[in-house]
Formats: C-alpha cells, sequence, structure tokens
C-alpha cells in the first residue's frame, strides 16, 4: 500500500474501542485495501476528471461538454456479471408465463351497448443525437459490440456520480420551442424506481413535477383537416439497457435473456400529449409530424427501426358524447408508422368487444406483435406512485436563463408542416411529394439547394423523386450528387444538349460509376446532336438506303414515319434531337 494511502489499522481498531483476533485484523486490513482499488477505478471513470455538483456546496447543476470518451477497463465491469455471453450480461430464464393469452370465448352473450369513441394519447421517447450520455462521457454510437459503450456510471456501480450532459439541455429546450411548450426555467431530475434486469441502478433518472418543457401542440393534417393535438409536457430522461431474448422472441419462455447497457443512460426526451387523440391514423400522423420536427431540427434522427424514436399509446374507448375516461390500456413495441396504426386498431376493437361481451377492461400494458397483427398481455398497468417518485439527491436543480432559451430559440426555423404547405401552394408539388420532402429533412435541404441555382421546382422534384431517389440504397448523407451538379444537369436537358432518354443513362452511369452527372455528360461523349446539317445528312442517308419504304409512306402507310425515326436514332446512338429530326424528316417525306 502506498503511503499516500496508508491507512493505520491499529488506530481505527483503537479509535473503534473493539478486540480482534490478528486474523480478523488482517480481513480488515484485505477489505480496506480491496476498497481503495476499487475507488481509484472510479475515480478514473469518464466524468470524473469533473467535480460533480454537490447540493452540500453548489446552488447550480454542474453541466459538462458533450464530449465522448471510451472507458478503457470494461473487463472490470464484466466480471461482477453472473454468467457472459460475449460481452453481454446473461440474466436467467423467467418462469410462470407462455406468453400466450386466451382469447374472449365467442360463446358469451353479446350485449346491445352504446356507440363508443376511441380517447388515445401517446408518449413518444426520443433519442437526443448527442455524442456522449446523459450523465456520463461514453460515447452513443449505435451497433458496437454489446456493453462496449459503458463505464462505472452508466452501469451503476457504487460510489459514483452523475454529471449532466449540456448539449442534451438544449437539445430539450430546442424541441420544446419548436412544439410551441413553456420552457421552465426550474427543473428537477428524479428517481423512477423499478426493477429489471436492464436497468443497472434500480432506478431510472427522469423527471415527474417538475419538467423541463410544460404544454404546447403539435399541428396535424388528417384527409385535409388540420388539428392540433395539445401536449401535456417534455421531460428529460436516460434510457435503460436493451434486453435480447435467447431461444423466444420475447421474455417469456425464452433460455435466457442477454443484457447490453450500451443504450443505458443514452439521452431521452419524452413527448406526453393529452388524451387529445381520436382515430388511430390520427396517431400515426401525429409521429410522422412529431418525427419530422426533431429531425428537421437535428436533434434525434427519428429510426423507429434502431428505436432511437419510440411510441406507447395509451387507449381507452367511451360511450361517445360522454367526458369521463375509460380505463386504459398501454401498447408498446410498436416499430413503424403502419404498427402503430395497425396496433391501435386492433386494440380499440378488443375493448369495443371486452364490451360487447360485458367483460370487463383491465388496465394493462400490451405488446404488439408484428407476426400475428394482435396485442398481447406483458403486465399490469402501473400507476406513477409505484416507482416512488423523488428528487434525485445527486443531481441540483436545473436552472436555465432567458439569454440561453431565447439564443434557442432562433435556431428553430420554419416548421415541416408549414414547408409542405409552402411546396404544395409555391412549388405545385404534389401532397405525396411534398410529404415525402416534409418527412425527409435532408431531401428538402436538397431540392432548396438546387433550386436556387435551378428555378424550376416541378422539373426538380420530376427528376428527383422519379429517378435520383430510385438509385438512394444507403444514407442520403453518403449521396454523391451536389446539388450544383443536378443542376447543372437539368439545365442541359432544358436546352436540348442531352435527351430525357440520355438523362436517364446518366444518372444510372452516374450511380454505377460513384461519379457527377456533368463528369459522364463531358467524358462519355452523350451530348446530344442539335447540329441541323449533321442530322439531314443523318436522315438523307437512311432515306436513300430504303427508298421502296419512302415510296410505301407517300402511298399511305403513315405508320412507317416511326421507322424512319427509329432507324436515325439507331444510327446516331440516341443522341440526335427528336425534334429536329422530326421536324427535318417532315419537311422530306411530307
Amino acid at each position: 500500500m502506498s503511503d499516500k494511502r496508508h491507512i493505520d489499522i491499529d488506530k481505527l481498531i483503537n479509535l473503534g474501542s473493539f478486540e480482534v483476533s490478528n486474523e480478523e485484523k488482517k480481513q480488515f486490513e484485505a477489505g480496506i485495501e480491496d476498497f481503495l482499488k476499487y475507488a481509484e477505478v472510479i475515480n478514473s471513470a469518464p466524468c470524473n476528471d469533473l467535480q460533480p455538483a454537490s447540493h452540500a456546496i453548489q446552488k447550480d447543476a454542474f453541466l459538462r461538454d458533450d464530449n465522448a470518451k471510451i472507458w478503457e477497463h470494461m473487463e472490470g465491469l464484466l466480471k461482477n456479471a453472473p454468467i457472459l455471453e460475449g460481452t453481454s450480461f446473461l440474466v436467467p430464464p423467467q418462469k410462470g408465463r407462455t406468453g400466450k393469452e386466451k382469447e374472449v370465448q365467442e360463446n358469451l352473450s353479446i350485449k346491445e351497448v352504446e356507440d363508443y369513441e376511441t380517447v388515445i394519447g401517446l408518449e413518444v421517447h426520443a433519442h437526443l443525437k448527442t455524442h456522449s450520455k446523459l450523465f456520463c462521457s461514453c460515447p452513443t454510437e449505435f451497433g458496437n459490440a454489446p456493453n462496449a459503450n459503458t463505464c462505472p456510471v452508466c452501469t451503476g456501480q457504487p460510489g459514483v456520480l452523475p454529471v449532466l450532459n449540456k448539449e442534451s439541455v438544449n437539445m430539450a429546450i430546442l424541441a420544446g420551442i419548436a412544439v410551441n411548450c413553456k420552457i421552465n426555467k426550474k427543473s428537477v431530475f428524479a428517481r423512477k424506481n423499478y426493477f429489471y434486469p436492464d436497468l443497472p441502478k434500480a432506478y431510472q433518472i427522469s423527471q415527474f413535477e417538475e419538467p423541463i418543457c410544460s404544454g404546447g401542440w403539435v399541428e396535424i393534417e388528417v384527409d385535409g383537416v388540420s388539428k392540433k393535438i395539445k401536449l401535456n409536457r417534455i421531460h428529460m430522461e436516460e434510457d435503460a439497457g436493451k434486453m435480447v431474448h435467447v431461444g423466444a422472441p420475447g421474455i417469456w419462455g425464452s433460455k435466457a435473456s442477454a443484457v447490453d447497457y450500451n443504450r443505458s443512460s443514452v439521452p431521452l426526451i419524452e413527448i406526453v400529449t393529452e388524451p387529445d387523440i381520436s382515430t388511430a391514423k390520427e396517431a400515426k400522423e401525429y409521429v410522422i409530424m412529431l418525427r419530422a420536427i426533431l429531425v428537421s431540427l437535428g436533434i434525434c434522427d427519428g429510426n423507429l427501426e434502431e428505436g432511437s424514436l419510440r411510441c406507447d399509446a395509451n387507449i381507452s374507448i367511451r360511450p361517445r358524447g360522454t367526458k369521463t375516461l375509460g380505463v386504459k390500456t398501454e401498447i408498446k413495441n410498436m416499430n413503424s408508422f403502419k404498427a402503430i396504426e395497425r396496433a391501435i386498431d386492433f386494440e380499440v376493437e378488443r375493448q369495443k368487444k371486452l364490451k360487447k361481451l360485458g367483460l370487463p377492461i383491465e388496465q394493462e400494458t400490451r405488446l404488439w406483435d408484428e407476426s400475428s397483427q394482435k396485442t398481447f398481455l406483458m403486465r399490469s398497468k402501473e400507476e406513477s406512485h409505484d416507482y416512488r417518485y423523488f428528487p434525485d439527491p445527486d443531481l441540483l436543480p436545473l436552472t436555465l436563463t432567458d439569454e440561453l432559451i431565447d439564443s434557442l430559440r432562433k435556431k428553430v426555423g420554419e416548421s415541416p408542416l408549414d414547408k409542405k404547405r409552402k411546396y404544395q401552394k409555391d412549388y405545385n408539388l404534389t401532397e405525396e411529394e411534398s410529404k415525402l420532402m416534409m418527412v425527409n429533412p435532408e431531401y428538402a435541404n436538397y431540392f432548396e439547394e438546387t433550386l436556387k441555382l435551378y428555378n424550376n421546382p416541378k422539373n426538380i422534384a420530376n427528376w428527383f423523386f422519379n429517378e435520383i431517389l430510385s438509385y438512394i440504397t444507403q444514407e442520403f448523407d453518403k449521396f454523391h450528387i451536389t446539388a450544383d451538379d443536378f443542376a447543372s444537369f437539368l439545365k442541359k436537358i432544358d436546352s436540348n444538349e442531352i435527351s430525357g432518354k440520355i438523362g436517364k443513362s446518366v444518372i444510372r452511369k452516374a450511380f454505377d460509376n460513384k461519379k457527377s452527372l456533368m463528369e459522364i455528360i463531358e467524358t462519355e461523349g452523350v451530348k446530344q446532336i442539335t447540329d441541323t446539317k449533321e442530322i439531314e445528312n443523318l436522315i438523307d442517308s437512311i432515306l436513300n438506303a430504303n427508298q421502296d419504304k419512302v415510296a410505301e409512306y407517300k402511298s399511305g402507310k403513315v405508320k412507317l414515319f416511326g421507322f424512319f425515326v427509329g432507324e436515325i436514332m439507331k444510327q446516331s446512338k440516341g443522341k440526335a434531337n427528336p425534334q429536329v429530326v422530326n421536324d427535318i424528316l417532315k419537311g422530306k417525306i411530307g
């Protein structure tokens, strides 16, 4: 033991006024040695080079910069796992459920009941696009080996302290401004207590009574009708880990469950609506619109399949015209827009069926199963008091200034819905084209950059959606054709330097060879022949070689005109300007 951390065991024993044997003294000394070694490991964890906020000596929360740093001692964490599969922790199988649920008996008498209306509230969790996690410096990159993005902080080791990521706070404020929330100058982080293998601390740091954003609304359009969906709140929280079940699609019936803590403590915002949605289609359009807003802000990638955007739906039914809410069920595991709509439609019909059979609707959490297109019971639904929320003692209240909020407000531009309407009204794009622009901000940015250089929005949209996008097979930000290149290409078509047919060939070759459009045009000799003398000489040679068909044409077989045009285009390898060909040919054979 070094002098720096030397502890005099005899003095400790004397201070405690108790007798110990030599064997007990050795055990005591070894225990302290182990503790000091552990303290050194914890002290080297990411974030621990920063002083965490302390309620005792500070009034303001401490915020760290969003810099990611790999924890280099993962093997020390893995030693604590009871069973390992590669770098994943294994959890023993769960017993007592099969994952199946008895169907409602069809032979029960069906009652006559009044007409019911649907009431839906949505909770959308969005991963924030920070480089590091919410309370530690571990990277947030998706797809790394299980537990590669972990450290003592995000795996809940004793003695560590959370330090809040400043950039995640800015992103949460941006989201609140974009959806018309009140930004609260004071918000409080709380511990949400529950036990599950993917939650290493046995509590989740979230916000409860005092969230960062309150109120707000999101405007949607359904079948041409506009509606504002009222919001209750936006709050910040850390994500849990991820469980991968072995031998079964879900936890029930699996041989074991592998736990990956890479996602643990990734920063989330949860956007909670009021029970203000009336149909499954409205719910789907709301999530589409919310995703468009978050992606356009650059704070979430919106990938439902990877889980960076997740939606839970609270669904109830009530007699039409009444105000009292019915018993609600919560639906989870919906990883596409279609799944959201189908799951809600199924659950509404299931609840109506129970009402008609005179059976109670239970408050419970259910899972959507994509293969069977049904919902299945997961667990009974918890109430907020079941989580025993209380303010996190390691995190001071978050206080915001007017200056910060105002500076972020300037970064929120035109809403995706306003852009969609502008594309339809000002640029004469179709509803479908405008919606594609709205839900894919990268398309809209590319379109607008091209429009600055080539003022024909309808033509841009036509070539972009019908040709360019048909070749996109990876992330759009890796697309190699610049807006400048695309605009120059469209101008070549307008000037008849290349035909539409040649233009399609140019795009195909540009993708096949990873070259620019203009490079293909300049180096592969695909420019259109527009010189009238050259075309006239070509026509004369075709007519001279087919005098019999010329005679037939002049005797009334006018369909042979197409034969001559085809021969001319064949001889010119498709480069002759079709309009010039038609004009000169008509003048020669009448």
